[in-house]
């Protein structure tokens, strides 16, 4: 008998400790994170944040990634417990067509959308007819159209937000350029080396990748206060995850800021605030 409870001792034991890893684990106290983020500037910005963090406590391991569809699906489904890639309108878009209940932690950097060619110098000299190549996705199409707009080549419609402004929101077009929005975001550096006729619009952390320099290579660049903020996305349930929020906080120190302003010379700018 003494035996017997002796043993059953030691099974509750086993399952009350087990009971309060689950709990660490639910209640998202965990030191270790796992964040998805694309290759530049993202993947590089947090290596530079991991000797930070591990001084706070936490381990920080970077899933990379070359797309934008595959981090907000893992992050949905539980394999990254948080994703820096996105800026705020996409991730509102992927939220509304994918039914993701993300939140946004904090905005970290911007990188101002430019628009490249092999054929012009100056925006001015664009002929009449030019393709304009941009991405697919829908969320880039209003910055780029703003871009026109600030230029003089196109006017959008002024009762549409300039963030929501599609292609049919141009009201005057007077040098008739073409749109082509069936190209992946990833694959517009090598539409610009291989089309030397058309302009693109290309992503800057794409563009850094493939050796352009947003600041000397575009025709015209988006200004620094855009509001296409990088942030980093976490599931909604995620919202008060301590380490999650010790990682943003890192993000925006003076270490990681001054990183950004020296490594990515204007191409890529810190955001100094949160940004919701």
């Amino acid at each position: 008998m003494k035996k017997w409870s002796l043993g059953l001792l030691a099974i509750l034991f086993t399952v009350v400790l087990s009971a309060c890893g689950s709990s660490d684990e639910e209640s998202g106290d965990s030191n270790e994170i796992k964040v998805g983020a694309s290759s530049v500037p993202h993947a590089e910005i947090l290596e530079e944040a991991k000797p930070l963090l591990e001084e706070e406590g936490i381990t920080l391991t970077i899933e990379t990634y070359q797309d934008y569809i595959l981090p907000n699906k893992d992050l949905d489904e539980g394999r990254i417990d948080a994703n820096y890639f996105q800026t705020i309108p996409y991730m509102e878009l992927q939220e509304k067509d994918n039914d993701y209940d993300f939140v946004n932690l904090g905005g970290i950097h911007i990188e101002p959308m430019g628009i490249y060619s092999q054929k012009y110098d100056d925006i001015k000299d664009v002929e009449d007819g030019t393709t304009l190549v941009m991405s697919r996705s829908i969320s880039d199409h209003g910055r780029i159209l703003a871009l026109l707009e600030r230029e003089g080549l196109i006017k959008l419609d002024e009762n549409v937000e300039k963030v929501d402004a599609q292609v049919d929101d141009i009201v005057e077009n007077p040098k008739n350029i073409k749109f082509d929005s069936g190209v992946d975001a990833a694959n517009l550096p090598e539409t610009y080396k291989r089309e030397e006729e058309v302009l693109v619009a290309i992503n800057t952390n794409y563009a850094i990748e493939a050796g352009l320099d947003p600041q000397e290579d575009s025709l015209i660049l988006e200004s620094p206060d855009s509001p296409y903020v990088n942030v980093i996305a976490a599931n909604s349930d995620d919202k008060d995850n301590e380490a999650l929020k010790k990682l943003v906080e890192v993000l925006h120190s003076d270490e990681i800021q001054t990183f950004i302003e020296e490594e990515y010379d204007g191409a890529v700018v810190p955001v100094k605030e949160d940004s919701e």
